[in-house]
């Protein structure tokens, strides 16, 4: 658990967790490929590639015959990514010039500690080299005073261009404090660490635990052994629609299933017959039912926090779980022992969206969307059960050890 929590606490933005990621596949006994290189794949072989620094796909390689099994997340969680000259001096303070990135629940970052995060690029050599990058200092965005915004408890809407975070006193330069980098992808996140609480600490709440939950169950029990060709996609760019060569809608999943496959000597028909008998698992966050508002929800297809995670379904194909695959996670849950909710967004209300639809029009697979079920998500500080993330595991685990093939029409699973 403690793993969970660090993660959680450390991975500021989808660089640092893909970082985090491979380091834990590295300890773990994976080889780290290059996309810019050869690739020799030995039967049984733990592998992983990253794209952008910001997206990894990890694999253990069974027969690509039989079909791949998938397990795809996000990296990238809400935040305000700073502008390229983000110094704004007046007043007697240096702010940050910043713009939304994804849907966040902005007003939660209100006077709460944040840290500036991302990558920074800077040349090294005659090379234009991407690196990591994460403050040793905070940030905040101060309220207005009470006094002086007399409405703030009707209604209060944040303002993406007057609301900024004040970076210090004075003027600062910020070519100095990011190290005179050469461009940057530099965000202001939430910075608070995870806790435990409830009367048996039962909760967990946490910065990005939508969708980092995920990544991180998908990635550790992949360490845990596999049966057949197993890949751990976790993509960037989700937040803002997944339309990068980092993210589901561009071709980096496709590509490392092809390169699987020409590895293994599959040629173009036997390729596509292996997407035919291959499953994917669309990871993603999943909305918790909210005791103080349950006029926002199915009457009684709902996600309960510690009820298991939950398998979103949808008559527009927001979601892509059918009955076919339905029954199929349904199955390989029981066989964990894990817990399992269906869950469906009330019938008045709009569906959110997850990248299995946007990666299905990259590699098309019978597919299914689950995750845990959360409150206040895309907050500064989200919260969900503890023992949802145990289920998630757990269910990860099944998908991983069994034996599991389509048939156009059927799922077989051993």
């Amino acid at each position: 658990m403690q793993e969970l929590l660090s993660f959680l606490e450390t991975s500021y933005t989808a660089y640092q967790a893909t970082e985090n990621a491979r380091r834990m596949l590295l300890a773990a006994g994976f080889c780290e490929l290059d996309e810019d290189g050869p690739w020799e794949l030995a039967k049984g072989g733990r592998y992983f590639v990253t794209r952008g620094g910001s997206a990894l796909a990890a694999f253990i390689c069974g027969d690509a015959r039989e079909g791949y099994k998938i397990a795809a997340s996000h990296t990238d969680s809400p935040a305000l990514k700073l502008k390229a000259s983000p110094a704004l001096a007046e007043g007697g303070v240096t702010r940050l010039n910043t713009e939304s990135y994804g849907g966040g629940l902005y007003y939660s970052y209100f006077d709460r500690p944040l840290r500036l995060a991302g990558r920074v690029v800077r040349e090294e050599g005659g090379a234009l080299v991407s690196h990591p990058y994460v403050s040793d200092f905070f940030v905040t965005l101060p309220s207005l005073a009470i006094h002086l915004n007399r409405d703030a408890n009707k209604s209060f809407s944040p303002d993406f261009q007057r609301d900024l975070p004040f970076l210090s006193l004075g003027t600062a330069q910020f070519d100095k404090i990011a190290g005179g980098a050469a461009a940057f992808d530099l965000y202001a996140v939430p910075a608070e660490r995870p806790y435990l609480w409830g009367a048996d600490n039962e909760f967990l709440s946490s910065p990005r635990i939508d969708n980092l939950v995920s990544v991180y169950a998908s990635l550790a029990s992949l360490t845990e052994g596999a049966e057949g060709m197993c890949v751990a996609a976790c993509l960037d760019n989700e937040e803002v629609g997944s339309l990068t060569r980092q993210g589901a809608g561009g071709d980096f999943l496709s590509a490392v299933l092809k390169r699987i496959a020409a590895a293994q000597g599959l040629g173009t028909q036997e390729y596509a017959a292996a997407l035919a008998r291959s499953f994917c698992l669309s990871l993603d966050g999943a909305q918790g039912f909210h005791a103080s508002y349950p006029e926002k929800y199915d009457p009684a297809e709902r996600a309960y926090l510690g009820k298991g995670v939950a398998l979103k379904l949808h008559a527009g194909a927001a979601y892509t779980t059918d009955a076919l695959s339905a029954a199929a996670v349904r199955k390989l849950f029981a066989l964990a022992g894990a817990p399992l909710q269906n869950f469906y967004n009330r019938s008045t209300m709009r569906s959110g969206s997850t990248l299995g639809a946007i990666g299905l029009s990259q590699a098309t697979v019978l597919s299914a969307d689950l995750g845990v079920p959360q409150l206040a998500m895309h907050s500064a500080v989200e919260t969900m059960a503890l023992s949802d993330a145990e289920a998630l595991h757990k269910g990860l685990r099944s998908f991983w050890t069994h034996r599991v093939r389509v048939r156009s029409d059927r799922v077989e699973i051993g």
